[in-house]
């Protein structure tokens, strides 16, 4: 593992944050809502501050947040007011409710992420905004002092990845893909049965996501929203009128946004499940700090008309360097890996093998064992050992890689040859030309 070291800035940066987090945090806490384990004094909690108040960050991430008492959520920013309200509301009421006298206010909101990031009192941020501003605010947040959960796709292009890697162990700051499939039993088993040779040499790895990206017709401008600061949400983007199918249902935290199918803002389920299925493929394999050195892929987008025009489907294939042939297209979410003597298949829930054994298997002493603990968890306890997490920024960049060299194999519409250390292709300036600049819109023959 490495381990990096508190620099004197960092440790005053921390000493600050305690006495400002223990005036915040509630007086007297019940032990259950500091995770059953008894009080956590608040010199010894994590500050953390979230930026983005969306359905990932609202449904998921902060209900995680919120049972750990070794964590105090002291502020949120997100470019949406009323999101912001809410999620303060859901804050307090948490809190509030483990304290005697049932009163909480400590949760403070940032229009701007860069206040948020100016304070002293936060260790820690959760990053949950559209993908086109992950990597910017990665950054700002690195530079700022902070330790960084991403949530995945962490990037829009290849540089990115490659920026956010280097400033992370540049800087010492703690980096984790907010990403939960690695915590998965399934995907965990799996990952252990192939680390420890139980299927023989590796000789292929077949990788599906969702084909759930569909187009829409072309959409009218409307007003903005009185809640919604548009201007700040667009950001590095492109510019663009204002439609809801942009941008994210009004007033609601639940419905699927726009901007997940708008190649201005995503790159589309190529990135989207597909940081998830290959990582866990990556991860088993043990190719998850490297690329490949072959790409040809096909895809579809939708018609020229339509609104939404990320990639509807899509095959890829790729080499590595060690002969492993990947195969990663639009199905259905899964990866299955083959051996010379078995394979092994997982999902969020499920995991197959042949042979049957494998299932019932589990490491000896002499075996390799893999963590397993949640995303937030990892990341927290990182935090304070200062150890790697368990999906630092390198391995972040290179699972996401794989899917952008995969979307700019298609985009350019032939086999790339590729060098993972020096990250470049070879002999081909159309396609090095997109390893920095965003796909932004689809190509047609």
């Amino acid at each position: 593992m490495t381990r990096f070291q508190l620099s004197r800035r960092r440790f005053l940066q921390r000493a600050a944050g305690t006495a400002v987090a223990g005036a915040l945090a509630p007086a007297f806490v019940r032990a259950t809502a500091l995770g059953g384990e008894g009080r956590v004094a608040p010199s010894d909690r994590i500050a953390v501050g979230m930026i983005g108040a969306g359905r990932q960050a609202y449904q998921v991430s902060l209900k995680q947040f919120l049972g750990m008492g070794d964590v105090q959520v002291v502020a949120v920013s997100d470019v949406d007011r009323w999101r912001m309200d809410h999620t303060k509301q859901a804050i307090e009421q948490s809190y509030g409710d483990a304290t005697r006298s049932g009163v909480y206010k400590g949760c403070d909101l940032h229009l701007d992420f860069r206040e948020l990031l100016a304070r002293a009192d936060i260790d820690a941020v959760l990053i949950s905004t559209p993908d086109h501003w992950h990597a910017p605010m990665a950054v700002a947040a690195m530079q700022a002092g902070k330790d960084v959960s991403l949530e995945k796709p962490i990037t829009r292009t290849i540089a990115e990845g490659r920026q956010l890697s280097d400033l992370s162990r540049q800087l010492g700051r703690i980096f984790r893909v907010d990403s939960e499939f690695r915590s998965q039993r399934c995907v965990h088993q799996a990952a252990t049965v192939v680390q420890n040779g139980l299927i023989g040499e590796i000789r292929s790895v077949t990788v599906g996501v969702p084909a759930s990206d569909v187009p829409c017709p072309p959409q009218p401008e409307m007003p903005v929203p009185e809640e919604l600061d548009y201007e700040r949400w667009q950001g590095p983007a492109p510019r663009a009128p204002y439609t809801l199918n942009r941008v994210h249902p009004p007033k609601d935290v639940r419905g699927r946004p726009g901007w997940m199918r708008h190649l201005y803002y995503c790159d589309g389920m190529i990135t989207n499940w597909g940081t998830h299925m290959n990582n866990g493929a990556m991860w088993a394999t043990g190719l998850e700090r490297t690329g490949p050195v072959e790409i040809e892929g096909r895809g579809t987008y939708p018609p020229q008309e339509s609104f939404w025009n990320v990639l509807l489907n899509f095959e890829i294939k790729y080499r590595f360097a060690n002969g492993v042939e990947w195969i990663y297209r639009a199905e259905k979410p899964y990866f299955k890996i083959e051996g010379s003597e078995g394979w092994v298949w997982a999902d969020f829930r499920e995991i197959k093998a042949e042979p049957e054994s494998l299932l019932t298997w589990t490491p000896g002493p002499n075996d390799k064992v893999l963590r397993l603990k949640t995303d937030k968890q990892d990341f927290i306890d990182s935090v304070k050992s200062r150890e790697e997490t368990l999906e630092p920024a390198e391995v972040g960049h290179r699972v996401t890689s794989l899917c952008h060299l995969g979307h700019i194999a298609i985009h350019t519409g032939r086999k790339l040859t590729w060098d993972p250390d020096a990250e470049r292709f070879a002999d081909d300036a159309e396609a090095d030309s997109l390893i920095d600049k965003p796909i932004h819109q689809p190509r047609y023959a």
